[in-house]
C-alpha cells in the first residue's frame, strides 16, 4: 500500500504526546520541547510506557493466534519495533493493518508502518481520532467490515478531556465493527499511585497537553456493551492469556480487551 502525504509542518515549538511517549520508550524521534515534558514526569513514567507497550504486544499476538487477521490501530504513535503489524504478521502473514494518527512526525515515518509481509497489507491514514467516521471510511478501503476487526486504542483516550466526548468517539468506532470484533484499550490512571496524579497532570498541562487520567469506574464505560475477555479490566502487568506471565508491578494503565457481541 501507499500513503498520501499532505504537506504538514512538524511544530517543534510545542510538545506532542506521541513524541513524549517516544522519549519515554527510549526513542530518538522527539525534540527538546518534548524532552522537557518527559524529563519532568515522575520516574515511573518510563516503566509505565514500557509496560503499556508490552500489553499491546501480548494482546495483539493473542488475537492473531485466535484468528483475528484485521487490525485498526488509532493513535499509532511513532514506530517502535516491533510494531503492531510486525507482531501480528509474524503469526498470521496475511493479516491486514490500518494505522491512524494525527502527528506529522508519525506521517513522516509512515513508510516504516507500511512495510508489510508480502502475503498481507498495511495502510496509514493521517487523521484525528475526533473524526471517527472519516477513519472508518478510509479503513474500509483495506479492511473487510463484514468480518471481525480488532480496534486498538492504546494510550490514546486519556488525552481526550471529557468535553471532547471520548466515550462517544469510542462508541462510534465500536458501533462500526461487526460481531466478533474486539476493542483493545489501555488508559492512563493514577489508581495505583495517587501521589503522582497531580504532578503528572500538571507536567502535561504546562506543556499544553491535556491529560485526563481516569479511575477504574471511569474506564469501565469504554467497554459498555462488550464482553470483556479474561482477566477483564486490570492493570497492564496483570493482563495476559498465555505464559509466561508478566512480572507484577505497579502500573499507570488500565487495560482490557472486549469482544463485540
Amino acid at each position: 500500500m501507499t500513503v498520501d502525504k499532505p504537506e504538514l509542518r512538524i511544530d517543534t515549538s510545542k510538545p506532542h504526546p506521541a513524541r513524549v511517549y517516544d522519549w519515554l520508550l527510549g526513542g530518538k524521534d522527539n525534540y527538546p520541547v518534548d524532552q522537557q515534558v518527559a524529563e519532568r514526569l515522575p520516574a515511573e513514567a518510563r516503566g509505565n510506557a514500557a509496560r503499556n507497550r508490552a500489553f499491546m504486544h501480548r494482546a495483539s499476538a493473542w488475537l492473531a493466534r485466535n484468528g483475528v487477521d484485521q487490525f485498526l490501530d488509532i493513535g499509532t504513535g511513532i514506530p517502535t519495533e516491533p510494531n503492531l503489524h510486525q507482531v501480528v504478521q509474524g503469526i498470521t502473514p496475511s493479516a491486514r493493518i490500518v494505522y491512524a494518527d494525527n502527528d506529522p512526525i508519525v506521517l513522516r515515518h509512515a513508510e516504516a508502518l507500511l512495510i508489510s509481509r508480502p502475503e498481507g497489507a498495511t495502510d496509514y491514514i493521517h487523521a484525528d481520532a475526533r473524526r471517527p467516521e472519516a477513519i472508518i471510511e478510509h479503513a474500509r478501503g483495506l479492511l473487510d467490515f463484514d468480518r471481525p476487526v480488532a480496534l486498538s486504542l492504546i494510550a490514546l483516550l486519556h488525552f481526550l478531556p471529557d468535553d471532547e466526548d471520548p466515550y462517544g468517539i469510542t462508541r462510534a468506532l465500536v458501533d462500526a465493527l461487526p460481531s466478533g470484533s474486539f476493542l483493545v484499550l489501555s488508559h492512563g490512571t493514577a489508581d495505583q499511585h495517587p501521589e503522582l496524579k497531580d504532578e503528572t497532570e500538571s507536567t502535561y498541562r504546562k506543556g499544553a497537553i491535556p491529560l485526563r487520567m481516569r479511575t477504574r469506574s471511569e474506564v469501565e464505560p469504554f467497554f459498555e456493551g462488550l464482553e470483556l475477555v479474561e482477566p477483564g479490566l486490570v492493570f497492564a502487568t496483570e493482563w495476559y492469556r498465555e505464559e509466561p506471565a508478566p512480572v507484577r508491578e505497579r502500573s499507570g494503565f488500565y487495560v482490557g480487551v472486549g469482544r463485540v457481541r
